[in-house]
Formats: C-alpha cells, sequence, structure tokens
C-alpha cells in the first residue's frame, strides 16, 4: 500500500512586481523571505521561485548523494553541491529549460581506487532517486557535474 506523504506551506504577499513576502514551511517552521527578481523588474529583496527550485534540486540531490554514500560504507570528508538554473526567455514566455548540478565530493585520503570509482558512479545515479529532479524530470533538463578527490 502506497503511504502519502504531504508538505504543507504557506506563501504570503502584499503587492506587485516590486512587492515582497515570504514562503514558511508548515512543518519546520522554516521561513524564507520572497521577492520578484531584478532581471524580471522586482526588488530581488528576497529569494524568488527560480532560486527556490535550483535549491530544492540541489538540496534533494546532495542529501540523496548522502544516504547511498553512507550505505556504501564510503569515506566522505565533504560534499558540497552547486547548481545554477536556467530560465530562457523569449518575449513574454518564460521557460525553465535546465539545472546544472556540479556536486564536489571529497574522499579521505584512504579512499581506494575502487571507491573513487563507486563515488562517481553514485554521483550520476543519485539523480535517478531524487524525489524533486524526478518531479520535473520531463520539462526541465538537469545535468550531473561532478568531481570526485581525495582529501
Amino acid at each position: 500500500m502506497a503511504h502519502i506523504h504531504e508538505y504543507p506551506v504557506t506563501i504570503r504577499w502584499q503587492g506587485g512586481r516590486d512587492g515582497s513576502g515570504s514562503g514558511r514551511a508548515d512543518r519546520s517552521g522554516v521561513e524564507v523571505p520572497l521577492a520578484v527578481p531584478p532581471e524580471f523588474q522586482g526588488a530581488g529583496e528576497g529569494t524568488n521561485p527560480e532560486e527556490l527550485l535550483s535549491e530544492a534540486i540541489a538540496a534533494c540531490y546532495t542529501i540523496t548523494y548522502g544516504i547511498i554514500a553512507a550505505n556504501r560504507k564510503l569515506p566522505i570528508e565533504a560534499l558540497v553541491t552547486q547548481a545554477v538554473g536556467k530560465v530562457e526567455q523569449n518575449g513574454a514566455s518564460f521557460v525553465y529549460t535546465e539545472i546544472v548540478v556540479s556536486p564536489q565530493v571529497t574522499l579521505g585520503g584512504e579512499a581506494t581506487d575502487d571507491q573513487v570509482k563507486v563515488a562517481e558512479d553514485i554521483a550520476h545515479k543519485a539523480d535517478m532517486y531524487c524525489i524533486v529532479t524526478n518531479a520535473v524530470r520531463d520539462k526541465v533538463k538537469v545535468r550531473i557535474e561532478p568531481t570526485i578527490r581525495r582529501g
């Protein structure tokens, strides 16, 4: 039997393009300021849905990688992921086209060549298990560009 997990959020907004607001994750209570980004003629004094989507993909990927790596008992010293979301503007049309996810994995100096190979393999497979990436996969291209090194 399937289990349904819910993730409620509340968004508050005042004004138009130059307005402001906040987004709140109702379960955790984490709240972030929201604003229209400057490239869309907004104030840019907060995060925005475009950044949040890139962040959600990067966070989901990184957490998923960490879980898989721990299960494989890899000696991870550091895992830092950067992501860049790309939105194509064509007149009044805006399309989120791609997110480039760049994980930087640092293994312990004792890591074997086989563990380096496994870390690289996981870097490409973690994307397939990411819930958020799977939610947008048919609409937004997600490209993984990992860097694996020994500490």
